[in-house]
């Protein structure tokens, strides 16, 4: 039986486990990036190890999502991630330079790699057929100091991509079209390899979109073969010389195939609060546009930029508009300039942002009350934005631009003829502001400079084998990253500080829950279905260990919140009932006796000590995740077993 491309890939970078769904595997990492939100906890876990040199082949730094220097704690925390960087072998991309997933696509990524992000939109990377996943920043730190990198080994789906695009069909609309097929949920436990006659006619940057958009899916990552399209991107690159082929066997078996007509589809729209909420642009027409948003690592591309800049030349952006475009990387905004591009794009009343997330992470560029905003990006959280009564769209950048133009969501198509756009055959590369580490032997005198805001890792809290805590906080299905840890300008720089970022958790659900989660010493959540879905970032989870959480009962959970619950030291365990979750009420005092015996046998009995109840809870640690547990998280455990 044949392989698949990402199991061509697990198998050469396999350390232990056998490649069977369910099975838990251990890979080797030949990547690491992290970006300056998670990056900073990143390596403050990684000099608590006490390795001198990460042992990856590349490990990168980028500064791309708290640029926003209001106050000294972003600044501090990019001097502390530079020096950190320096002394321990890591490069480092300075503010300006770009976006991770962009410049890592454009200047690192080598098709046939694994990488691991501190980002959850890492399957980036996919595009250039690299296996990336986004993880925790503990789980980076521990593959920068040569650990090995654990999954569950995943079901594999294929999609088939058949015809070609029509004009103003983008990848977005690709993207939005496997959402609307499978849900938030629907790829979770899944790898999603992209096939078909219609991957030729696709772009690297393009691919890019796809899988970048792959992790609302939940999707374990998603992969593009390597053929010659990925050669002629890394020749334009100067890199030619890390092009490898890669296709998937002609006999490989995969749990479902998804055949999507390309020449079928239309331009799509995902609607407030949800990435699957799609229907087409057509349907909304004529709905008021106050605010449109181009840029985020899916859609900021020299390819995208150019069709914007394209198809704004020559007109304005409708009064009642404020339009952002945010280049991804310095690469894409210098060849804009010497073409010519960027001059049309600010002569029709855009605002261009700096080449960062920005309004995507919600640094910045908020939309007004009230209003409506379409944006490029992958996600449209409630509150996200920054404004939370705003209504979010995710859209392409055509579908974008035709908005920006008439003051009102309009199809795309509309606009008229789609202008040529033709890349040039050779980007133009200046890794100036990439910064290489110290060598070996200078590395010792490096100093790191940390700043007051940088604050030690939470202290641990090993599991023990009687639980009794209260409920401190229930809430429903889809609850994300961003509920349970915010973003945005005003909570973003104290990522370093978990006392202080601590004041902010959950607030969107429950404004009371810090306090009360401290009063109780110990606690429990409760949580519906996809629990801790949409970002990577472990400040999720390590908040809540701060806080007193040693356990989270849920209907269902994303896979990198789960295992960033486990690196924390917090048991995620699941209803074996769903129904049971009607049984239990916030404030009530729960107990679960005999927790190292329920780790083995993956059944323990959640008792409610108010009405009695006996909820049978579920779970399914392996070895490793036990010792990790018993231990008080995975940076205790490793210590003890460097």
């Amino acid at each position: 039986m044949g392989l698949t491309i990402a199991q061509k890939i697990i198998k050469a970078h396999l350390i232990s486990g056998e490649m069977q769904v369910g099975n838990e595997i251990a890979l080797r990492i030949d990547q690491t990036l992290t970006q300056d939100a998670t990056g900073t906890m990143a390596y403050l876990e990684f000099e608590a190890m006490g390795i001198d040199r990460v042992r990856t082949e590349r490990s990168v730094a980028y500064i791309d999502h708290n640029t926003l220097q209001s106050g000294f704690e972003n600044a501090d925390d990019h001097r502390y991630i530079q020096s950190v960087t320096k002394k321990h072998g890591i490069y480092f991309s300075r503010p300006g330079n770009g976006i991770c997933h962009q410049v890592h696509l454009e200047r690192f990524g080598i098709p046939g790699k694994t990488l691991i992000g501190s980002d959850s939109h890492t399957p980036t990377g996919g595009g250039i057929g690299m296996l990336a996943f986004g993880a925790g920043g503990l789980d980076v730190a521990v593959a920068m100091g040569g650990g090995a990198y654990y999954i569950t080994m995943p079901k594999m789906i294929k999609v088939n991509l058949t015809g070609k695009l029509r004009p103003f069909v983008t990848a977005k609309d690709v993207s939005l079209e496997i959402l609307r097929i499978l849900s938030v949920k629907g790829g979770v436990g899944s790898i999603i390899e992209w096939g078909g006659e219609g991957i030729a006619s696709l772009s690297v940057p393009e691919r890019a979109t796809i899988t970048n958009m792959g992790t609302e899916l939940g999707a374990t990552t998603s992969i593009f073969p390597s053929d010659e399209v990925t050669r002629a991107f890394l020749k334009a690159e100067g890199r030619e010389a890390d092009y490898t082929p890669l296709a998937s066997d002609p006999d490989a078996v995969y749990d479902r195939v998804i055949d999507i007509d390309l020449s079928a589809l239309k331009p799509l729209i995902a609607c407030p609060h949800m990435p699957d909420n799609v229907v087409t642009v057509e349907s909304l027409k004529g709905t008021k546009v106050d605010q449109v948003c181009i840029g985020s690592c899916t859609n900021s591309s020299l390819l995208d930029l150019l069709k914007v800049a394209a198809l704004l030349k020559g007109k304005t952006v409708d009064p009642r508009v404020s339009l952002s475009i945010s280049p991804g990387s310095r690469q894409v905004l210098t060849m804009l300039a010497d073409c010519g591009a960027l001059s049309d794009i600010l002569a029709s009343g855009a605002r261009v942002l700096e080449c960062a997330c920005g309004p995507c992470i919600g640094m910045g560029f908020s939309p007004n009350s009230e209003s409506v905003s379409l944006r490029t990006f992958n996600r449209n959280f409630e509150g996200r934005s920054g404004t939370k009564d705003a209504k979010v769209y995710l859209v392409s950048p055509e579908t974008a631009v035709a908005a920006a133009l008439t003051g009102e969501i309009t199809d795309p198509i509309l606009l008229g003829e789609m202008p040529a756009i033709t890349m040039p055959e050779a980007f133009k590369v200046d890794d100036s502001a990439i910064l290489a580490p110290a060598q070996p032997e200078e590395a010792a005198e490096v100093e790191v400079l940390r700043g007051p805001n940088i604050k030690k890792f939470p202290e641990s809290r090993p599991q023990k084998d009687c639980l009794s805590a209260e409920l401190v906080l229930k809430v429903g299905d889809n609850i994300t990253t961003d509920h349970i840890m915010p973003a945005g300008a005003k909570i973003l720089p104290y990522r370093s500080n978990i006392p202080y970022l601590s004041k902010f958790c959950f607030a969107v659900c429950d404004e009371s829950f810090a306090e009360r989660a401290l009063a109780a010493g110990e606690s429990i959540i409760v949580g519906g279905t996809n629990y801790g879905q949409g970002s990577s970032r472990e400040h999720a989870a390590l908040v809540p260990l701060y806080l007193g959480v040693r356990a989270v009962v849920a209907k269902g959970f994303a896979r990198i919140h789960a295992a960033n619950l486990i690196n924390a030291g917090i048991m995620p365990l699941t209803f074996q009932n769903a129904n049971d979750y009607d049984k239990l009420g916030q404030g009530d005092k729960l107990s679960i006796s005999g927790v190292w015996e329920g780790m083995d046998t993956g059944v323990m009995t959640l008792l409610n000590e108010a009405t009695g109840e006996r909820i049978p809870v579920t779970c399914s640690f392996t070895n490793r995740q036990k010792d990790i547990l018993k231990a008080g998280g995975l940076l205790a455990y490793t210590r003890s077993n460097i």
